[in-house]
């Protein structure tokens, strides 16, 4: 079977990116017919294992609607014990590899998944398309991929789906990892160590959650001018390339950036924080980023293209149902309510709706909820005259805060309130309170050292700002019985500073545990109160109601 890397090395290109990006330019009936023909193939795999029966609750479909009529939705817990022992023999395909995730505490620790053999050789080739629609400069455009592309090394080990999809895409185009010995590493050791060989190797592109590149280009901007340059000495490359960078960013009137060092071919990654950071990101990278969409029960879902706007689904890894937000809602009054989904061909743009996936080639996650709730932009990239519907990811299905008379916020909208502010803060995370005996949104946010600010003016500053986005996201801010303040007879914004070095303590915890990259960080949606616990807050705090003299605004110095 010809394979990407084949490709690349033979010079066939125009190959090279009908294999890997290909899927773009299906019609949405061909779409449809790929889905249907693989989930066909599929069924007949469950029906032949011992776990797809289990799951299936016995049933024996044999089109797509008895598929979709017969078959339960399923969450992880539908495959235990057998997932958690890993158990090979009850599985509807040879295993390649075994990813991982955090589990559910108190009933599992960790969520493992089988990656099948064929599903690992197709998204091989989605690790291309990751590579060239991040480097691309329009369809078709191969002009900066070649073997040896050297890749910072930024996500997590091989075991959690970060790593392998970063192996996968490796496997695809023959990059080179920064580090090049970075097995074993510690994260913030590989990081270090990925930049010092970045320096006189350089460095062609960058893949990582927004928030760590973020954090990493803000080092830059920090140690600017203060770096010892004596280690360079024995790299003449590296020292040259720092010499430049200074020079550039001096030019500039501002700190050194990653960007002056480095003039990235690609910048990629995923996380819920891409639409608050993906501007901070390019300014510090100087390269636009490019979101996908992923996931550790189901790999690659969609991606970006070459328009940073919309992603595009990928028809040949996962089949796709979609859960209506109505029949979502319906579900959470009612969990024992079964909600209705539609296909990809059946959505209406402007609409949410929860993914509902079916792993394809030989995978056993079926008719299974991943928790992720997406929205359909449009039913076509008109630009680009790509055919399916567009999507973009629009929070966790189980990250909503509703507060009647208030909205139902989601976690992107709750950071870019605070981001709008201008308050310098570490991060933050949010749950429902009590307020007076009404419910409210309370936040509790680690400042940055340096920055001063009372808790009553940061609140009221994140209220206003909940009303600026309202007239873009339209959460329902505004009721029928009019404004919030009127109808909870206060503002429904609490904010309470937690200790400084909070943060960072609760991810040397988590990494001592052996959680994932991705899971370092707690739940920025309703932590428990054992989470509020490890960052020092305490379980129950008096809540006062934000007066009109905090209402000032914030000026950051």
């Amino acid at each position: 079977m010809t394979r990407a890397i084949d490709l690349l090395r033979q010079g066939r290109r125009e190959e090279l990116w009908q294999m890997c990006c290909g899927f773009i330019d299906l019609s949405l009936e061909q779409f449809m017919v790929i889905q249907k023909r693989l989930l066909l193939e599929q069924i007949g795999l469950l029906k032949g294992c011992e776990l797809g029966r289990k799951v299936m609750r016995g049933a024996m479909p044999e089109t797509m609607e008895e598929f979709r009529e017969q078959v339960p939705l399923t969450t992880y817990g539908d495959y235990l014990p057998e997932l958690r022992q890993k158990r090979e023999d009850v599985l509807p395909a040879k295993v390649a590899r075994w990813v991982r995730t955090s589990g559910k505490g108190g009933e599992y620790d960790v969520k493992w998944v089988p990656m099948s053999e064929d599903f690992a050789r197709e998204s091989e080739r989605f690790g291309g398309a990751i590579v060239l629609l991040s480097t691309c400069d329009g369809r078709g455009d191969t002009s900066k991929v070649k073997e040896h592309f050297k890749l910072l090394l930024s996500m997590g080990p091989p075991e959690y789906i970060s790593g392998a999809l970063v192996d996968l895409t490796q496997q695809a185009i023959g990059c080179d990892f920064l580090p090049s010995h970075g097995e074993g590493m510690a994260f913030q050791e590989r990081m270090k160590a990925g930049f010092a060989e970045g320096l006189y190797r350089g460095i062609d592109m960058v893949g990582s959650l927004p928030s760590v590149l973020l954090a990493v280009g803000e080092q830059f901007k920090q140690r600017s001018g203060k770096r010892d340059i004596r280690p360079l000495l024995a790299h003449p490359q590296a020292f040259i390339r720092l010499t430049k960078g200074l020079v550039k960013s001096k030019l500039a009137h501002r700190p050194m950036l990653p960007k002056d060092l480095w003039p990235l071919k690609g910048l990629a990654g995923s996380g819920t924080d891409c639409s608050i950071f993906r501007k901070k990101v390019e300014e510090l990278w100087g390269r636009p980023f490019l979101e996908m969409y992923s996931g550790t029960e189901g790999g690659f879902y969609a991606i970006q293209t070459w328009d940073y706007e919309g992603m595009t689904f990928v028809p040949y890894l996962n089949f796709f149902e979609f859960i209506p937000e109505s029949e979502w809602f319906k579900w959470r009054l009612d969990r024992s309510y079964q909600p209705r989904t539609v296909l990809l061909d059946e959505v209406k743009a402007g609409e949410n709706y929860e993914v509902i996936i079916t792993n394809l080639h030989g995978g056993i996650m079926t008719r299974y909820r991943p928790g992720d709730m997406v929205r359909i932009i449009s039913l076509r990239n008109e630009n680009l005259n790509i055919d399916t519907p567009q999507m973009v990811f629009e929070r966790r299905a189980d990250d909503l805060i509703d507060i009647p008379g208030f909205g139902r916020l989601t976690e992107k909208v709750i950071w870019q309130a605070i981001e709008n502010t201008g308050i310098r803060y570490v991060n933050w995370v949010a749950r429902k309170e009590m307020m007076r005996d009404k419910p409210a949104l309370r936040l509790y946010v680690e400042l940055k050292d340096d920055y001063i600010v009372s808790e009553k003016t940061a609140a009221a500053a994140v209220y206003d700002e909940f009303i600026k986005l309202d007239r873009i996201y339209h959460y329902n801010m505004y009721t029928a019985w009019g404004d919030p303040e009127n109808v909870l007879g206060l503002k429904p914004v609490q904010v309470t500073f937690i200790p400084q070095g909070a943060f960072s303590s609760y991810m040397a915890q988590r990494q001592a545990e052996g959680a994932d990259l991705g899971h370092l960080k707690p739940p920025h949606i309703n932590p428990s109160d054992e989470v509020l616990a490890l960052l020092g807050t305490v379980k129950k705090v008096k809540v006062e109601a934000v007066s009109e003299a905090g209402a000032e605004r914030i000026v950051v110095g």
